[in-house]
């Protein structure tokens, strides 16, 4: 089912989260349900932080046909700043990051956030590093664990999302 054609009547498990966000509020995971997600867990000090560039670029480039980009900052590998305040004016300094970002956590181990635990269950995959990245199809039909030496604009990443995007004809129209 493309995204925006049906709505869908229940949130399905995967995604039925709502985790606080990285500069205040709530994320609601559910309201992207119909679309593909791309979930990733970021860090700000580590060899792999330049994909801030390209998850900013696929969420400008296929946010307005569908794709929704959120980050979840974790130092489970060290590698994270202290505070969310700290992340947040890290990652728009330093990489113009406009998707949404959770507050710091936990994306592995017993102390892992739900959504991490329910993701890691579905792939049987857990991040082994930063920016591990979990696709989320919609409807959480299908979740694709990538790792974090595969690129986010990958063609392999984007080929598995773009069926599920809008036209780009219709995207460009709607209001």
């Amino acid at each position: 089912m493309l995204w925006g054609q049906a709505v869908l009547a229940a949130c399905p498990a995967l995604l039925n989260h709502t985790v606080p966000g990285l500069m205040g509020g709530q994320i609601n995971l559910c309201q992207y349900a119909d679309r593909p997600l791309l979930v990733v867990n970021t860090a700000s000090h580590c060899g792999f932080t330049p994909q801030f560039t390209q998850l900013e670029s696929l969420y400008k480039q296929y946010g307005p046909r569908g794709l929704m980009v959120v980050g979840f900052p974790s130092n489970d590998f060290l590698q994270e700043l202290d505070s969310n305040s700290e992340i947040g004016a890290f990652c728009q300094a330093n990489y113009g990051v406009t998707f949404p970002m959770a507050g710091k956590g936990h994306v592995r181990g017993a102390d892992a956030q739900p959504v991490f635990k329910d993701l890691i269950a579905a792939t049987d995959d857990a991040p082994m590093w930063n920016f591990h990245k979990y696709l989320v199809l919609p409807g959480a039909s299908k979740v694709i664990s990538i790792g974090t030496r595969t690129k986010p604009d990958a063609p392999e990443v984007v080929n598995a999302f773009l069926p599920y995007l809008q036209p780009e004809t219709q995207a460009a129209t709607k209001p």
